[in-house]
């Protein structure tokens, strides 16, 4: 075999694998995500709630909890709703995302945020936040599919 077949051989095999690895990543699919969270705490605090994930017109009912250390005083309650990518299966939003943030909620405000769990699966969320809430803090939120 002449350098310039093989060199030809790996070039088709490359291609092949390349071929085989990026549709992949590009079918991922999407979904549509509603998360209501209560939070409350002082210095040390904590987080609950409950949501549901849209995912090829069937609804998933989630469980969210998690906890936040830092500078938190005060109680909300926040609704989030947006969209969730990169997930192949209802499972794939399951996980702990992770967040660092600062706010002041006083009466009514908006949030909106982007988390991405261990899985992949971004969450692109915006929403409406009640209560009274100062908060500079490390957080993390686990949700779960009920």
């Amino acid at each position: 075999m002449t350098i310039a077949s093989s060199l030809r051989a790996l070039l088709v095999a490359l291609t092949a694998a390349c071929g085989a690895v990026i549709p992949a990543t590009a079918h991922a699919d999407g979904g549509f995500i509603t998360l209501t969270i209560y939070k409350a705490g002082w210095i040390i605090g904590g987080s609950g709630g409950s949501g549901v994930l849209n995912f090829h017109g069937r609804a998933y009912p989630l469980s969210t909890g998690g906890l936040d250390w830092g500078l938190v005083f005060g109680g909300s309650r926040t609704v989030l709703r947006g969209r969730v990518s990169n997930i192949w299966r209802p499972s794939d939003v399951e996980g702990v995302y992770g967040a660092a943030g600062a706010g002041l909620a006083v009466g009514r405000g908006v949030r909106g945020i982007v988390l991405t769990n261990q899985k992949g699966a971004v969450l692109e969320l915006s929403g409406e936040q009640i209560g009274l809430l100062a908060n500079v803090d490390l957080s993390g939120l686990a949700i779960t599919i009920r």
